[in-house]
């Protein structure tokens, strides 16, 4: 069996934005295919589009892979080529192996059948035999934990007892391949552990898993390389960390354009709040622009804010000089909850105790947000420069604490 589980090779898939002229080119297609004049679907007529335009990426058994990107940048319908739901209309995709797919809620299911007849018709949708269902039956439920449903028709299911059941037949049926969509995000925390868990599992026994994802975290904790795609195209593939600072990067300047261009077409109007500016400092609380490995920093952010801000968020990032994201502080994912910055001038000090970066120059932005790290509100990218130096007696790039001990 071949090494290579999937292969992509400048695929693309088109739609037509009028439903009149879609069923009237489908009509077309099929009125020339029967005389023999097959149509070049890789042309595209009045109103059609590229929804995903010369994507290309090969997965070997046993590899995790990510698919990011904006809403409507292409990652579902990618989803459904790889899964055959949708045939690509240039290109090429190859499978090899049995497939798994949970792209969306209720995916397979009767709404008017119960669990129990749902598991057997979906199993068997995904290739199991009535045997098989049958000895792994209970294991499904009791990962999906819908015993007491179990026999209640699925139309009366929550939006999370259905990925809960779609999740535990499509691991049940040990695929070659498990393609997942962003629907793991309708269940609760303690499931979405155990599907993590699970997926982790099975990718130990050489299943390839695809999964799309708008939370950054899982896809870098959970994927080893990513394709990032935009309005249909392949913006960027690499690793997963690299990959992500890209779409990143794309997502704040996007949304800083999208705010200047509203700052100028009302010249009055100004910002909810602004950054002022970044200092470092150190020990002894002088700035600076330079510090040893391991020292102490203070991070100073001062901004202006405009209008009363709640739930606001605050966030520095440092970059290597090859743009690769080496540290980041949030002050959501800190804990350090602010319910509301008033109008005014503000000073936010982050202390780090030990700077342990490696010895570089470093380029550091800093973001100011509302309620969410995606409502940007200012943010100023790489702006601010920091040069790590080498610690002394240090053996090496950093200098690491220790405690040495005799034992004998």
């Amino acid at each position: 069996m071949s090494d290579i589980a999937v292969r992509c090779e400048h695929a693309g898939k088109k739609f037509c934005k009028s439903l009149k002229k879609s069923m009237l080119y489908g009509g077309l297609d099929i009125f020339g295919s029967v005389f023999g004049a097959v149509p070049d679907s890789t042309i595209l007529r009045p109103e059609e589009f590229w929804a995903v335009d010369e994507v290309s990426f090969e997965l070997k058994r046993g590899e995790s892979f990510g698919i990011i990107g904006p809403n409507g940048s292409g990652k579902s319908t990618l989803l459904k080529m790889l899964n055959g739901i949708f045939m690509p209309d240039k290109g090429r995709i190859t499978v090899n192996g049995k497939m798994g797919a949970l792209i969306q809620v209720g995916a397979g299911f009767h709404p008017m059948l119960s669990g129990r007849e749902n598991i057997y018709i979906n199993g068997a949708i995904l290739g199991m035999t009535k045997k098989e269902l049958d000895r792994k039956f209970d294991s499904i439920v009791d990962f999906a934990d819908i015993s007491d449903f179990l026999d209640s028709p699925v139309k009366f299911y929550s939006s999370g007892m259905y990925v809960r059941l779609g999740f535990a037949i499509a691991v049940h049926c040990e695929p070659d391949i498990l393609l997942i969509d962003e629907i793991l995000a309708v269940g609760d925390k303690a499931f979405q552990i155990k599907c993590y868990q699970r997926m982790h599992e099975i990718k130990k026994k050489g299943t390839t898993i695809i999964l799309v994802s708008h939370n950054e975290y899982v896809v870098r904790e959970h994927t080893g390389r990513c394709l990032y795609l935009n309005h249909g195209k392949q913006r960027s593939m690499g690793p997963s960390e690299e990959t992500i600072n890209v779409y990143i990067k794309d997502v704040y300047e996007q949304r800083s354009q999208q705010r200047t261009v509203n700052n100028s077409q009302d010249p009055n109007k100004q910002k909810y709040a602004e950054i002022i500016g970044l200092k470092f400092c150190n020990v002894q609380g002088r700035e600076t622009s330079f510090i040893e490995s391991g020292a102490a920093l203070d991070v100073f952010i001062e901004f202006m804010v405009h209008e009363d801000m709640d739930k606001p968020i605050l966030g520095v990032n440092f970059y290597a000089d090859d743009g690769a994201l080496v540290y980041g502080a949030n002050s959501h994912y800190e804990q350090f909850e602010v319910k509301e910055f008033l109008r005014g001038p503000h000073s936010v000090k982050i202390h780090i105790p030990h700077f342990y970066l490696p010895t570089n120059d470093y380029l550091c932005s800093v973001v100011v947000a509302q309620e969410n790290v995606g409502n940007l509100i200012d943010w100023h990218d790489s702006r601010y420069k920091l040069v790590v130096g080498r610690a002394p007696n240090a053996r090496g790039l950093l200098k690491l604490p220790t405690q040495w001990e005799i034992l004998k």
